[in-house]
């Protein structure tokens, strides 16, 4: 984890020096107390590479207090069609994760309802996605998107009064009782709307300096 923040860092800085960067904010998060800002920098004329942050406070939700806290760190490629931050996009992205959380079932009982148990853990994620993105104004940009990604997990689960489950499905054939367990699944990784604006700009730094730069 360390090494992979020290990596960012690195890449990050060096793209700052000439690279056009938009700060957003995932509104569709935010509307239910999650943050998600993100860091978006121009790499070539179609190309960007951004880096977000999700993270969920909540450690109860619902009546039966469900738990759902949780942070990501995610990195991820986009080529614009059009030209970068234009139009329509296809993304590959790479993550980490940490988690103390009830499980979500889609379309089960309801468009979403969740495990009677929760865990603990850690995990990486890799995935793609697709999203189209409409500039208006002369900084700001409206960014619609959606992601699926192969999720890799390990953790340890758990009762609803907090009791660990020593024997989870999948250890039936082990001779001694081992809580740590390991799952992966393709799912919805992100999804949402986001409003970005653009924070720095080499063009523009440029011009104020009285360098001539190409259009």
């Amino acid at each position: 984890m360390k090494k992979l923040t020290i990596l960012i860092l690195l890449l990050l800085s060096s793209l700052s020096l000439r690279a056009e960067i938009y700060a957003k904010l995932n509104l569709m998060y935010a509307a239910v107390g999650i943050i998600n800002p993100q860091l978006e920098f121009q790499t070539t004329d179609n190309t960007t590479f951004s880096v977000d942050i999700t993270y969920s406070p909540w450690r109860r939700i619902g009546g039966k207090g469900y738990h759902m806290n949780f942070g990501i760190l995610q990195t991820e490629m986009r080529y614009y069609f059009k030209g970068a931050n234009k139009g329509w996009y296809v993304s590959g992205n790479v993550g980490v994760q940490c988690f103390d959380m009830n499980k979500p079932r889609l379309f089960k009982g309801g468009f979403i309802s969740f495990k009677d148990t929760y865990s603990k853990g850690f995990g990486f994620m890799t995935g793609i996605g697709v999203g189209w993105e409409k500039q208006f104004r002369e900084r700001w940009v409206v960014d619609i998107f959606v992601a699926f990604d192969y999720l890799l997990s390990w953790y340890n689960g758990y009762k609803m009064n907090g009791e660990i489950i020593m024997n989870p499905m999948g250890h039936e054939h082990y001779k001694y009782p081992d809580p740590f367990n390991a799952s992966s699944e393709f799912m919805p990784s992100k999804i949402g709307v986001s409003i970005g604006y653009r924070i720095f700009s080499p063009k523009n730094r440029a011009l104020k300096k009285g360098l001539n730069v190409d259009n």
